[in-house]
């Protein structure tokens, strides 16, 4: 006999449950803001008993958490399937279903009215670019293959600026200023492009290399945003 407010034994079950509980917490989130989503309010919007919701993460920050890694393996998911064949491309993609996807737009920019004090405990977590070692390989490969130049280097300094500069712009306009995502979207690739490229056309072998290496970039990443989203709904264990 399974005990009242236990998860279910099953993996599956149990992790349908997760994500249902995910679910209410995102829509409320969104309705609320963070500061005043409750534990009780995602327990019954969820249908689940409180206690249920402690078994599958420890505190309410534990569950934004995985809801905020949720929300970006789909991202990369979505922009893994729309196949970018160039560095620009792909940010330019990446930011066009990013600003689709409002708790992901709210963490990139930092928004207090949605995620309230998680917006200090962004400055530390894993929501935002992740320009990491998978970025520095995959720059390494565009240099070899003529598509980035060399110089004068900062590659990820230089797109972080780009995409954040474009999008938080945009929300610091008047209403009536502010440009359409779709055309933020376009700009950030475009001023990726001209800020990298080498503007020199490249032989049809190192075209299919650079589009090769983007979507290995992009595998990396999905890798990795995949594990921190297993860690946290407990699908293993806990890694740093």
């Amino acid at each position: 006999m399974v005990k009242v407010g236990r998860p279910p034994q099953d993996p599956a079950r149990q992790l349908e449950r997760a994500h249902r509980i995910l679910d209410a917490a995102g829509e409320l989130v969104l309705r609320w803001g963070y500061d005043k989503t409750t534990i009780d309010d995602v327990a019954k919007r969820a249908e689940v008993a409180k206690g249920t919701i402690y078994l599958h993460w420890r505190t309410r920050d534990d569950l934004f958490a995985a809801l905020l890694r949720r929300e970006r393996v789909r991202l990369l998911e979505d922009l893994r399937a729309s196949a970018p064949a160039t560095v620009s491309e792909l940010f330019g993609r990446f930011i066009g279903t990013l600003l689709r996807r409002p708790l992901l737009r709210a963490s990139l920019i930092g928004d207090s009215e949605v995620l309230g004090r998680l917006t200090r405990m962004k400055r530390h977590s894993t929501s935002g670019l992740e320009l990491g070692g998978p970025f520095d390989a995959y720059i390494r490969r565009l240099i070899e293959h003529g598509a980035v130049r060399a110089e004068p280097g900062d590659h990820p300094t230089v797109i972080a600026s780009i995409v954040y500069g474009f999008v938080s712009l945009s929300d610091l306009l008047p209403e009536e200023a502010r440009l359409p995502d779709e055309r933020i979207a376009e700009l950030v690739a475009d001023t990726i492009e001209r800020a990298m490229s080498t503007g020199r056309p490249l032989p049809e072998d190192d075209v299919s290399a650079v589009a090769r290496a983007t979507l290995d970039f992009l595998d990396a990443m999905q890798e990795v945003a995949r594990r921190k989203l297993e860690t946290s709904l407990g699908m293993k264990e806990r890694v740093r």
